[in-house]
């Protein structure tokens, strides 16, 4: 599904990104952790193209899209979710589902739509309320289902736990699992939370200063001594 090649990207002379190379198969979840400054941020934000890449190559299904514009590549399929959560505040909660189909030409938004509330009740139950009223794990269901509506095969997720109670992490990332299980979305998972993210992927890449350090599946990463030492506080 995605394929990263020698990733490099900077902000003015600093290379944030240090020639990072993964892969996510289709119908995966995969996890990506490291601690604050690893560049998680910046090598999502460089797959969905609002970051400028320095050299290197991102496909998706195969296809260079390393030049594509951000919303070429949301039509290709990748929706993210961006760490904050970056809801519209003033709009309804329906208006900021509709927004994740904007690009959309068929006539199935409907019932799309309907699909998010059903993944999400307590959204349909205030969908006329502004988004801005939401608790913080309401604000982040509305924000994985507005990437949902764009339809995508690929949806990046950016730290989803960020600021919410363990209660509310653990909601979450079972969504993520039933997303992958009722729709077979792929998801690439960039968190700060090893133990959660791990715990629920099929494979995960370990992130250093720009680096990736270590790979390998979920279970053998969780398993893995130096992780279990560097993220686990272990």
């Amino acid at each position: 599904m995605l394929q990263v090649d020698g990733l490099h990207s900077s902000y003015g002379r600093i290379e944030a990104l240090h020639g990072v190379s993964l892969a996510v198969n289709r119908g995966e979840i995969v996890a990506l952790v490291g601690g604050n400054g690893a560049g998680k941020t910046t090598l999502l934000r460089s797959i969905s193209g609002v970051q400028p890449v320095n050299g290197g190559k991102v496909s998706l299904k195969g296809e260079d899209i390393t030049r594509s514009s951000p919303h070429e590549r949301v039509r290709r399929g990748i929706a993210q979710v961006p760490e904050g959560r970056q809801i519209f505040a003033p709009l309804s909660i329906e208006d900021n589902l509709r927004l994740g189909a904007y690009l959309r030409k068929d006539r199935k938004v409907g019932e799309d739509l309907e699909q998010v509330y059903g993944l999400f009740p307590v959204l349909k139950e205030r969908r006329f309320n502004p988004a801005g009223g939401l608790s913080g794990g309401q604000q982040q269901m509305l924000a994985i289902g507005r990437a949902l509506m764009s339809r995508p095969s690929l949806l990046l997720l950016d730290e989803p736990s960020m600021g919410l109670a363990p209660i509310l992490v653990d909601q979450v990332f079972e969504i993520i699992v039933r997303l992958r299980e009722e729709s077979g979305v792929t998801v690439f998972l960039v968190e700060q939370n090893a133990f959660a993210a791990l715990s629920i992927a099929d494979r995960g890449y370990v992130i250093e200063t720009g680096d990736i350090a270590l790979s390998g599946t979920g279970k053998a990463l969780l398993e893995d001594p130096r992780v279990r030492e560097a993220y686990l506080g272990v």
